[in-house]
């Protein structure tokens, strides 16, 4: 059995409206399905990788191609935990909690994204503070990082709401133009958890090795 050797596959986030959890290959097609419908509006880009210029079909490749990659390139020191967010039963995106040096530096970077027809339903702030209790909760982590386009109205207000104070800026080039990002931070001491009664963590336990923890 798949879930004897590979855990993962059993860890699920649930909350009020939403559970997490890493998707089997059937889902993961649903979810590609998700991004090649959308992701946002047509002059905007929040991400570095411009991966949602793609045409929809090498989109929805793109994302089963590096769920598959990251799954592959597993260690216990550097990961990438990416899981499907649903509502119900309807797929309406992904979450990544990634760390390298884990066991050292107890750092975790999120990323995210969500189908267009979903955004503004506060549901990327649910997604995000059940994966945040995931990584100070459940796996020691001290310290949760992400950088932020700063015309990325969305994202700002998510990491402001829950608590990500400015850390800097970084410089990048984009299509060949210099775009500036902020750096947030979220210290352990500052994480406010989330009410067990709203967060359901189940699999956990024989997920942890994986974690090096």
């Amino acid at each position: 059995m798949l879930n004897d050797y590979w855990p993962l596959a059993q860890l699920k986030l649930a909350t009020k409206r939403l559970e997490l959890r890493v998707p089997n290959d059937d889902e993961l097609y649903e979810l590609a399905q998700v991004a090649a419908n959308g992701v946002h509006e047509p002059d905007e880009q929040p991400f570095l990788t411009p991966w949602t210029n793609l045409p929809p079909r090498e989109r929805a490749l793109h994302v089963m191609q590096q769920h598959w990659s990251r799954r592959g390139a597993w260690s216990r020191e550097n990961w990438a935990l990416e899981m499907g967010v649903f509502r119900g039963d309807q797929p309406v995106g992904m979450v990544t909690l990634k760390a390298c040096n884990f066991p050292v530096l107890r750092e975790v970077k999120t990323e995210s994204w969500l189908g267009l027809k979903f955004h503004r339903q506060g549901i990327g702030t649910e997604a995000r503070t059940a994966l945040l209790n995931l990584a100070f909760e459940g796996l020691g982590a001290v310290t949760a990082l992400t950088e932020v386009f700063q015309d990325n109205v969305g994202s700002q207000g998510v990491s402001r709401r829950l608590g990500y104070l400015h850390d800097g800026i970084s410089r990048d080039v984009l299509a060949g133009r210099a775009v500036v990002s902020d750096r947030l931070r979220l210290n352990a001491p500052d994480w406010v958890p989330t009410d067990p009664v709203d967060l359901v963590v189940t699999g956990l336990a024989k997920a942890r090795p994986f974690f090096n923890i």
